[in-house]
């Protein structure tokens, strides 16, 4: 009855079939936006947490500057990337009432929900770091900044087949070649991490 009622007011709203292009074009823009700026949000937060790590006379300097560098990305890229994505995105549903109905989009919308959360996370995270508080190691990190990958190519895939959501060998190939990346990037990661604490035993 609610979801009826939604409809029945979004369906009062109209807007032209050029405006409609628009909300299209810089919701994608915005997605773009958002996303570079969480992949990078979070690289911020491996480099600052390992920063810790250094020696006295330069901690403090890199500890300042990884500060300095999350707070501009995320107020002045992350966050309006994330606003514009989600207001283009109402705007668009708003266009296209009927989609609210489909099972693809709200299974979409659900993924989008858990982008939001990870969103807000990554805030409270920061505002951990910058308090001086490091409860998550280098590794954890790591295996943060990989979830939003993952969400990325469910919402992408959900938005372009829709309702035809493919489950063939194909489909699970890309989807383990998606994992295999991410896990060789773990792995090089902690190649090189192991590599640097040896060459420096050696020293």
């Amino acid at each position: 009855m609610t979801l009826n009622c939604i409809l029945c007011i979004i369906g009062i709203m109209t807007f032209s079939p050029e405006a409609y292009l628009w909300f299209k074009a810089l919701h994608i823009i915005g997605v773009v936006v958002w996303f570079a700026g969480l992949f990078y949000l979070v690289r911020l937060f491996i480099y600052h947490r390992e920063a810790t790590e250094f020696e006295n006379d330069v901690k403090t300097a890199f500890l300042n500057q990884y500060t300095l560098m999350e707070k501009r990305l995320a107020n002045i890229i992350t966050t309006p990337g994330m606003i514009l994505a989600v207001s283009m995105a109402i705007l668009l549903l708003i266009s296209e009432s009927s989609w609210l109905t489909q099972l693809w989009l709200q299974v979409k919308l659900l993924f989008v929900l858990l982008l939001l959360i990870y969103h807000f996370f990554c805030y409270r995270l920061m505002s951990r770091f910058h308090q001086g508080i490091f409860e998550w190691t280098g590794k954890q990190l790591r295996i943060l900044n990989e979830l939003p990958t993952i969400l990325l190519v469910i919402i992408v895939m959900l938005a372009v087949f829709k309702n035809s959501f493919p489950t063939s060998a194909v489909t699970w190939f890309i989807f383990a070649l998606v994992i295999f990346m991410a896990a060789s990037i773990q792995y090089y990661a902690r190649y090189r991490r192991l590599r640097s604490e040896a060459s420096n035993i050696g020293e």
